[in-house]
This record gives C-alpha cells, structure tokens and sequence, in this order.
C-alpha cells in the first residue's frame, strides 16, 4: 500500500471514530443533579471574622483551597443539626468509597455562638468522623455570615439559659475560591450529597 492511499484511510478512520464519538455525547448527555441548586455564577461571600474549633481565626479566606458543605447549627439541637451532620458524614465516606480523592469539607458554624465555644463545637463536630469541623464566633460576626447567604436563625422558647434556636436547614456549598456556589435544600439524603458533589466540583 503507498503512502497516499495509508493517508487516505488513516483519515477515514479517524472521522469514524470522530464521528462515533460526536453521536455519543449526544446520545448520552451529561449527568444531571438530582437535588442541588447550582447558581449560573458563584457569589462572593462578606467579610467576617468567627473562629474555628482550635480558637484560630476563620474568615471567608478559610474556605480557599477545597470545596465545602457549611450547615449552620448548634449543639444543643435536639434532631435536625444531628441528622444533618450524620447524613453529611456518610455521604462524604460514600464519596470516598465511591473514588472520590479530595472529599468536600464539612463545617458547622454555629447559630448559637453564646453556648457554643471553640472547644464545645470542635468536640460535637469531630464527633461525627474525619473532615468535620466547627466554626463559632461573636453573635454581629455569624450575623453578618448569615444575613450574607440568607440563612435565618433566632432563639425561641427562652427561659433564661434554657433555650433553643429556630434555623434555616440548608447546606451551602462554598468552592475553592471561597465563593457562594450551590445550595441542598431539605430533606436531606446522603445519596443526593454523594451524587450531586462530584459533578458539580466538576462545573466550575
């Protein structure tokens, strides 16, 4: 066979299998969240200053470098925070096992800052397994958080230092760049966690 006739058909080949791959993609669109609310364009976060469960400074800075699913609560939460965080950790060790290499963050910043020290929240966090810290701070500073990203949260049933605190229950994804990124809105399900987070790490 001479060279121009090898040319000819090497070409060929590669438009067929150009050609077969082009139809797959269309045929096979791509996979689709099935809970998350991915925004058009991430947003910046405010500017605040709380603490991390080691006493250390936490700002929207501390959010650089990985993704994040931040759920805002506290530790004297009878049931949602609990679950939540629960349904957060084995959705994060199913994407490890599903080959996941670099997991999200899980962080609980608390909405009820005047209970829960540093040490208190890093404490509930850690017990809830690898990757999972906690963020309290000074009541102005987690306003300014949570008016930010329009999280609610407000004490209810007071009698003295016997309290609870009403909040919004939606986990928050904050990306790399430490911006505003997605949101889980309730019921929460670890499948949904496991199943939306890779693909939306992968939109940027």
């Amino acid at each position: 066979m001479d060279s121009r006739k090898y040319f000819i058909i090497s070409v060929g080949l590669i438009a067929i299998v150009t050609g077969a791959w082009l139809s797959w993609r269309v045929m096979v669109p791509p996979p689709s969240l099935q809970t998350a609310t991915l925004f058009p364009a991430p947003a910046a976060l405010v500017e605040f200053s709380l603490l991390d469960q080691d006493g250390n400074a936490f700002s929207r800075d501390s959010f650089k470098g990985s993704w994040n699913l931040v759920f805002f609560g506290f530790t004297n939460c009878p049931d949602v925070c609990p679950t939540t965080l629960q349904v957060l950790a084995t959705a994060r060790t199913r994407m490890l096992t599903d080959g996941l290499e670099t997991p999200p963050r899980i962080i609980l910043v608390s909405v009820d800052p005047e209970r829960d020290t540093p040490a208190i929240i890093g404490a509930y966090a850690a017990h809830f397994g690898d990757g999972i810290g906690g963020v309290t701070g000074s009541l102005a500073e987690t306003k300014k958080l949570t008016d930010g990203l329009g999280i609610y949260f407000g004490k209810s049933g007071i009698d003295g230092d016997n309290y609870t605190v009403d909040h919004s229950a939606v986990v928050i994804v904050v990306n790399p760049a430490g911006q505003f990124h997605a949101l889980f809105g309730t019921p929460h399900a670890a499948e949904n966690f496991a199943h939306d987070m890779p693909i939306i790490m992968t939109r940027r």
